[in-house]
């Protein structure tokens, strides 16, 4: 589900749930096991829902948090996906609401909704690899870089992981030279990723530092993404993950920004 939180490429996030299928292990091909670890970290059920909780802490310690729902919805089984994020706290942030049109070979659709501006934000491509809320996350975090937007190499196999090195087809349209993946070869999660600069210096390290079992596919529960280069980092704790709850096409639409849908939204089993 949030299966926001680690894709080859993103990791994280946001992210929001990263959730795996048991496959069987896939050969040698690096291309064949980035589309296994995709699968294992995006597309468990046919929906899901997760509550989160942020903490962003700077150089110095200094905290801010926030807390959130994510929503996901696939259109298509490693295809086309929709996700919906509505914050509930702090006061400042309640009711921010950012909607994701997931597209396999093109550019995302992506709007985020200010309320305190009553305002929609159309989220440009450009904009894709910055800042989500004032996060370490960014926006492509939340629901994945697309797989074929990188080259993937083999560079390692252990007894543990599959290693691989990722090169992007587009380098002047991101700010890394390369990144680094360490999947694991159970679960075929994401578990760590390094980003290289031009330097040939990793700067931003993403990583899970929990997991569990919900209704039979491994779940990313606790997960961080560093700034190797500030010091700062956030940490997001994911609960009350549920998949398969039959959530409706409505709920992943424009209108949900400004009306979340609260039946949704609402912990399965609380009134």
């Amino acid at each position: 589900m949030l299966r926001m939180i680690f894709r080859p490429g993103s990791l994280a996030v946001l992210c929001l749930v990263a959730a795996g299928n048991l496959a069987a292990e896939p050969t040698g091909d690096a291309d064949s096991i980035v589309r296994s670890s995709n699968l294992a970290a995006y597309y468990a059920g046919q929906d899901g829902r997760a509550e989160a909780r942020m903490i962003i802490r700077d150089a110095q310690g200094r905290e801010q948090r926030r807390q959130f729902t994510i929503l996901r919805q696939d259109v298509e089984e490693g295809g086309d996906q929709k996700f919906l994020v509505v914050f509930s706290r702090p006061s400042d942030v309640r009711g921010t609401a950012y909607l994701v049109d997931k597209h396999v070979g093109r550019d995302d659709d992506r709007w985020l909704y200010l309320p305190g501006l009553d305002l929609v934000k159309r989220i440009s491509a450009g904009d894709k690899r910055t800042s989500f809320v004032g996060a370490h996350y960014f926006y492509e975090d939340v629901s994945g870089r697309g797989i074929t937007e990188d080259s993937h190499e083999l560079v390692e196999t252990t007894d543990r992981y599959f290693i691989l090195k990722h090169l992007p087809k587009k380098a002047a349209e991101v700010e890394f030279s390369s990144y680094v993946t360490w999947i694991d070869r159970a679960t075929f999660l994401p578990m760590k990723i390094e980003y290289t600069n031009s330097s040939g210096n990793v700067y931003r390290r993403v990583e899970v530092l929990e997991t569990e079992e919900v209704q039979g596919y491994p779940t990313v529960t606790r997960s961080r993404v560093q700034d190797l280069a500030s010091g700062g980092e956030t940490t997001i704790e994911f609960r009350f993950v549920a998949y398969d709850i039959g959530m409706p096409d409505a709920v992943f639409t424009e209108r949900s920004l400004r009306n979340p849908p609260q039946r949704w939204l609402k912990r399965p089993g609380k009134d």
